[in-house]
């Protein structure tokens, strides 16, 4: 099991109330693990995250380029 700590976040639109996030944070890892940064795509809605295990489904390739520019123009590395 493990944390993610969020760093930088971005998200495009509404889609029936749960909205898709892109986001860059750090990995640690219950385990002792040394910590690693990352990207990951989540569901929120109402500021909770989609009770789910596994991947995001991201609901087109509209959204996934939308999302990266987005974090392209907030000046994400």
């Amino acid at each position: 099991m493990g944390k993610f700590k969020i760093h930088e976040e971005v998200t495009n639109q509404e889609v029936n109330e749960w909205r898709l996030y892109f986001q860059y944070g750090t990995y640690s890892f219950d385990d002792g693990t040394e910590p690693q940064t990352g990207y990951r795509f989540i569901w929120r809605r109402n500021g909770r995250l989609q009770p789910a295990r596994g991947q995001a489904r991201i609901p087109s390739k509209q959204h996934l380029t939308e999302l990266l520019d987005l974090a392209t123009e907030e000046g994400w590395y």
